[in-house]
């Protein structure tokens, strides 16, 4: 296990809390896991092998979800989830030794990553792996994989979430994934290996794996690759070319807007990263932090000094 401590930051009257893996190399990794997904599956294996090449990590739980606070539990919200992430980079970039931040998101976390660093000139860097980038191009393909009783039907459960939310009731909630014909967030053939990626042996047996009904709502419209064009760091965009769940073609439209977009693809569907692509997919990215943090601070450095 790598060391890590428990660090907690407010974030508009409520608490996010992450796990801080100290770095050598005065760069920190903001990490941001998957819609749902809770910092611990969705970050740990990458956290560990960033820290392992000098990289620090801040891995945070958006609102709503794991130790992080909020009164609205399991629901997605895009807008705060996309506010706890600026604080988390703000938050990082006051660590002690920190330098420079990136920012890390896996599927809506990678969306978020873009959608933070149009916006953010603090992220020196970016990587976006099998993001969530258009819920116009992703929330169609995902009802192709549905029967149809359960595409007339949710809209119905989904608008009861939002009736108990009013009347201040817990939320109705679906599994993040499950077989066709369920009712679910996904049920796509790819999302089936949600698990077998993300909690292998039920590692994390706190992580419900589940999200309140209203959330699909609000991903529907959601497209955080609007404002590729915006990003002014490098980025890393990591597609995966069977990706059932997001897609890889939004995924690499995305990449191409970006002025500093370099562009991945392996084999494989939405989980490849963590699956048969792991290796693949971490040093690729290791490379692209160590290329734009790391050499060329160190040449920046070189510089200065033969100014002096």
């Amino acid at each position: 296990m790598a060391e890590r401590t428990k660090v907690r930051f407010p974030v508009g009257g409520t608490e996010v809390v992450a796990l801080h893996y100290a770095g050598s190399n005065g760069v920190c990794v903001v990490m941001a896991p998957g819609g749902g997904v809770l910092k611990e599956p969705g970050t740990d294996r990458f956290a560990a092998r960033f820290q392992a090449a000098g990289f620090g990590v801040l891995a945070i739980d958006f609102r709503g979800f794991g130790e992080s606070g909020g009164a609205a539990r399991d629901v997605i919200k895009p807008r705060g989830q996309r506010a706890d992430l600026r604080a988390a980079v703000g938050f990082a970039a006051g660590l002690p030794g920190v330098e420079r931040v990136a920012v890390w998101g896996f599927s809506l976390g990678g969306g978020l990553a873009l959608a933070v660093a149009s916006r953010d000139r603090r992220v020196d860097a970016v990587i976006a792996q099998t993001p969530f980038v258009s819920g116009l191009a992703s929330s169609p393909n995902a009802l192709r994989h549905e029967t149809i009783g359960v595409v007339l039907g949710f809209p119905f459960l989904a608008l009861r979430d939002v009736g108990r939310a009013c009347v201040g009731r817990d939320p109705l909630v679906v599994p993040l994934a499950a077989p066709r014909g369920s009712t679910a967030m996904l049920t796509t053939p790819d999302a089936q290996d949600g698990d077998r990626a993300l909690n292998p042996g039920n590692r994390y047996p706190e992580w419900k794996q589940v999200v309140a009904a209203r959330s699909v709502m609000r991903l529907g419209a959601y497209r955080p690759g609007r404002r590729a064009r915006r990003i002014a760091c490098p980025a890393l965009v990591v597609v995966a070319n069977d990706d059932c769940c997001v897609l890889a073609k939004p995924g690499v439209r995305v990449a191409g807007r970006i002025p500093q977009g370099e562009l991945v693809r392996v084999e494989g569907g939405h989980y490849a990263p963590f699956l048969d692509a792991h290796e693949q997919v971490v040093a690729a990215e290791l490379e692209f932090l160590h290329r734009h943090l790391v050499a060329c601070q160190a040449v920046r450095h070189a510089e200065a000094r033969g100014h002096q």
